[in-house]
């Protein structure tokens, strides 16, 4: 019995240390349960005019810090008790947004303020404020990316330069919570998660994952050294002893007439392509010396309609045969042909070696931003040394909000679609009420209007209704084109002479218009188009 309690101490002792420990690796943990004031400073700087406000998520209890207004610059900061030393193992930086109006131009990041001797100040903070990391959500026209930019310092030339991680993850589209994490890993790894899921893996050194690379290159282009004068790029040039051909005319036109060609019959060449008008008259309000001498608008001749044309002939132009144009020597390698010129490499001035990268460290946490929507709100904003500690935040803060937030999503959703499909509904049956009042569907009114009602009492049969209707008018066009001549035939005129004159006739008919459209050809070559008619 003795040894049982002793093993509860030593287990409720090692429970309370494990939690005292991750509680003290969380460096941070903002749930703006309370007001931010006193605890947040808001820039004073002029252009910074958004107004912050502690409010609640749609639909949720929890409190966030929201963008009130749109098109605005916000910036608002918050100073950590003790910086945080971020090569000293593993940091995992951690926050929620929730784009409640959607995000079409703006930012959702973060901004890890180094310390203040940096040469910023809370009060003053800005765009210019100096960072350790840029990390969060950025939408606007083609930029679709979640941030991690890495400020690193050059060694050599003491510059602080913005180094962009690569292919990074995209904005969620949607109006739901979000959790963005970044892990920092003591082995030169970086590990971006959105909502709980691995989006991207990367090695602070390789070039391959940063833009530009944390270790610069080690030669660069000697920006002294000139192409020589007679460096010659060409890989091609013309044979310098090839000769124009003898028979090669370069005055030769393309076109020429075509002296084959024969004036159609029946050209006249006396009347011109326009004529004026025999029944225009001058308006009686036209004032001569004004409005200058009238006269009578142009249409075409009517005599130019049944000839095959009108005004002067001329040849029609053909491809001249001779035609060669401008003649160009040939194109062989060049002897003298040295490559693309390129700049001789040199050591580069500023080059290092780099083990790690040489982080600063993170003194504040800053929200800079500008954007154009409002609604965007923040929370839980995590910065702890523990991985499993912002995982325990992820699942007890974000992932139950989430999830009621797809449900509800997903009902509007399903409502959404079921109110599009219920006024596609509404048109298609008012189609259908119009439909019936054809006048050669009169004698299947009632059967259409029936099967109407049945589709306005059961909206899921919708299509088959409107096949249904499709079916009869498509079966009594078939019998007005197809079927009706032949009851006339047999009901109407039994006798086989009408019937057959009948056909005569329409063969007759059919063979007219053939010969009307073989006529035509003839009529070629038709007169270009008047001016007027251009």
């Amino acid at each position: 019995m003795g040894r049982l309690a002793l093993l509860l101490l030593l287990a409720f002792a090692s429970l309370h240390q494990l939690c005292f420990a991750a509680d003290d690796d969380t460096i941070l943990h903002e749930t703006f349960d309370e007001s931010f004031e006193g605890r947040w400073i808001v820039s004073g700087k002029e252009d910074y005019n958004g107004v912050w406000k502690r409010e609640k998520s749609e639909g949720h209890d929890d409190y966030g810090l929201l963008v009130s207004e749109q098109a605005r610059k916000y910036a608002i900061v918050k100073e950590l008790n003790k910086p945080v030393d971020l090569k000293d193992g593993t940091t995992v930086l951690q926050f929620e947004t929730r784009l409640q109006n959607r995000l079409e131009c703006g930012g959702a990041y973060l901004k890890y303020l180094r310390p203040q001797e940096a040469g910023w100040k809370p009060k003053e903070f800005d765009n210019e404020s100096p960072y350790s990391i840029m990390f969060g959500p950025d939408k606007c026209g083609s930029t679709n990316k979640v941030h991690f930019i890495l400020k690193h310092k050059n060694p050599k030339s003491g510059e602080y330069i913005e180094h962009h991680l690569k292919s990074p993850p995209s904005v969620p589209s949607d109006k739901l919570t979000h959790v963005y994490t970044a892990i920092i890993k003591p082995d030169n790894e970086l590990r971006i998660l959105v909502d709980d899921e691995e989006k991207k893996r990367a090695n602070f050194l390789s070039a391959d994952d940063f833009e530009p690379p944390l270790i610069p290159a080690k030669t660069i282009p000697d920006p002294d050294d000139k192409k020589p004068e007679d460096w010659d790029e060409r890989a091609k040039i013309p044979d310098p002893d090839a000769t124009k051909p003898d028979d090669w005319d370069e005055d030769a036109p393309m076109e020429i007439e075509d002296e084959d060609a024969v004036k159609p019959e029946g050209w006249l060449d006396d009347e011109p392509e326009e004529v004026d008008d025999p029944d225009a008259t001058k308006p009686e309000d036209w004032d001569d010396e004004e409005d200058g001498e009238w006269e009578a608008p142009k249409i075409d001749n009517p005599k130019c309609e049944t000839a095959p044309g009108c005004g002067e002939w001329k040849r029609p132009m053909k491809r001249n045969p001779a035609y060669k144009g401008k003649w160009q020597p040939p194109l062989i390698d060049n002897p003298n042909y040295k490559g693309i010129w390129k700049p001789r490499e040199i050591p580069n001035p500023n080059y290092f070696e780099l083990d790690k990268p040489d982080f600063e460290p993170i003194a504040a946490i800053g929200i800079e931003i500008w954007t154009m929507q409002d609604g965007i709100l923040f929370d839980n904003i995590v910065i702890t040394k523990d991985e499993e500690a912002a995982e325990s935040i992820r699942d007890t803060t974000w992932h139950p909000k989430f999830e009621i937030e797809k449900e509800k999503q997903k009902t509007e959703d399903e409502a959404a679609r079921s109110d599009g499909l219920a006024g596609y509904q509404k048109k298609v049956f008012d189609i259908l009420y119009k439909v019936a009042d054809i006048p050669f569907l009169s004698k299947y009114k009632p059967k259409i209007l029936d099967l109407i009602e049945k589709g306005e009492k059961q909206p899921n049969i919708t299509i088959g209704i409107l096949v249904s209707v499709v079916v009869i008018i498509v079966t009594v066009l078939f019998k007005i084109l197809f079927g009706g001549k032949k009851q006339a035939r047999v009901e109407k005129e039994p006798e086989p002479e009408v019937s057959e004159t009948s056909n005569d006739q329409g063969s007759s008919g059919e063979k007219t218009e053939e010969m009307e459209k073989e006529e035509e050809p003839a009529a070629a070559p038709r007169r270009r188009a008047s001016r007027r008619e251009n």
